[in-house]
């Protein structure tokens, strides 16, 4: 006589099918505290998880603008023709992070609070430290580094590289920087004599301006110009060559 205990209808039909098992399982303690502490942390919270999630993407929104990108509204019409009044840019704040430098032909946000004004700024770099900026020479250019540098792909149509003439050598940890459209842009060339010489520290700099995302119709990726590409490297003090 078989002597081991055979199941019934009963115990076969109360046990747990395969697929509910393996949701119990995959349910464990962890998941099931993580939901007990969401529905506890919503139930504090008026309006329960509708306003704890949109706290939380507010939140990434502050997180990202801070040290990620920032979004950045063209005030006005200094550098045009590229970036027009209105034009919102997205500024990327790690583009100089870990060692990286701002380089000539960037577009970039800085604060300009006791160089420029109270304000943020939107340029281009023209000089970093050590480079020897003239304007201008026989041909009306721009010299950096005793380079002529070619600004037709952004100069604002009609405008001279300077009404205003200028040679300087950029402090390091500094930078000289112009708006594309000379006739209506206030820039290191109108501040020469003010604290700084017209200069605007690295350290000021909120980032780099990489895409215009607004409006549709103009936005597109914002490229470093080739202009300044054979210009050569600062002469340093006591270098020899």
């Amino acid at each position: 006589m078989d002597t081991e205990a055979q199941p019934t209808e009963r115990d076969r039909s109360s046990r747990p099918s395969g697929s509910e098992a393996t949701t119990s399982q995959a349910a464990g303690p962890e998941d099931r505290s993580r939901f007990t502490l969401v529905a506890r942390v919503s139930s504090w919270v008026p309006g329960g998880r509708l306003t704890l999630t949109l706290l939380l993407c507010l939140l990434f929104s502050l997180l990202l603008s801070t040290f990620v990108v920032r979004p950045f509204q063209i005030p006005s019409g200094s550098m045009e023709q590229g970036l027009r009044i209105g034009d919102r840019v997205l500024v990327n704040r790690l583009a100089y992070r870990f060692e990286a430098a701002p380089q000539r032909g960037d577009i970039v946000v800085f604060d300009g609070t006791g160089y420029f004004g109270h304000a943020d700024y939107i340029k281009r770099v023209v000089g970093v430290g050590g480079d020897h900026v003239v304007c201008c020479d026989s041909e009306g250019r721009i010299q950096v580094n005793g380079r002529p540098v070619d600004e037709s792909g952004f100069l604002y149509p009609g405008d001279s590289p300077s009404a205003v003439p200028f040679d300087v050598v950029v402090p390091d940890g500094t930078l000289f920087v112009l708006g594309d459209h000379r006739g209506e842009s206030s820039d290191s060339r109108d501040h020469l004599g003010s604290p700084g010489g017209g200069m605007i520290p690295v350290g000021e700099v909120i980032g780099r301006a990489d895409w215009i995302v607004w409006p549709f119709g103009h936005a597109g990726r914002l490229h470093r110009p080739d202009a300044y590409t054979r210009v050569p490297a600062a002469a340093r003090a006591g270098a020899h060559g």
